[in-house]
């Protein structure tokens, strides 16, 4: 038996679908009602490649970039996308660390260098870019 994949959205109005059916080949068994999708069923073709790559690469972004053919920041931004369509866009809440300002909140006083580590967080967390960081960390 031959199977297709359902479309997500409705071709009238574009709102999203449900699943209103399900049915067993092997022996006929249907059920109605309302059920869930699955979050990945949401995406298009070419946002499971992506997100293939992105699993396949085990989270390392330049193998996606390499992939798309883009630059790094597009492909940052291509995942995002991604997410945000599965609804997981929110930025991930940073574990609980003793009180105290962040080294990434309390800027270098004239003359005196950033903490590597703050720099490389603010980094990752897409606060700065690679060039400020650069310049942050060339400062000195």
């Amino acid at each position: 038996m031959h199977t297709h994949r359902p479309p997500s959205t409705c071709p009238v109005c574009s709102e999203s679908l449900i699943t209103l059916r399900l049915g067993c080949p092997q022996c006929g068994t249907e059920l109605s009602g309302h059920f869930d999708t699955c979050r990945f069923c949401r995406l298009g073709a070419a946002d499971l490649d992506i997100l293939e790559v992105f699993l396949r690469s085990r989270g390392n972004i330049r193998d996606v970039q390499a992939h798309l053919e883009v630059s790094y920041p597009t492909a940052r931004a291509r995942l995002i996308e991604v997410l945000d369509r599965i609804g997981m866009a929110e930025e991930p809440v940073a574990p609980a660390t003793t009180p105290g300002p962040q080294a990434s909140e309390a800027p270098a006083g004239p003359g005196e260098r950033p903490e590597l580590g703050a720099v490389l967080a603010d980094l990752a967390a897409g606060r700065i870019d690679v060039e400020q960081a650069e310049g942050l960390l060339g400062a000195g």
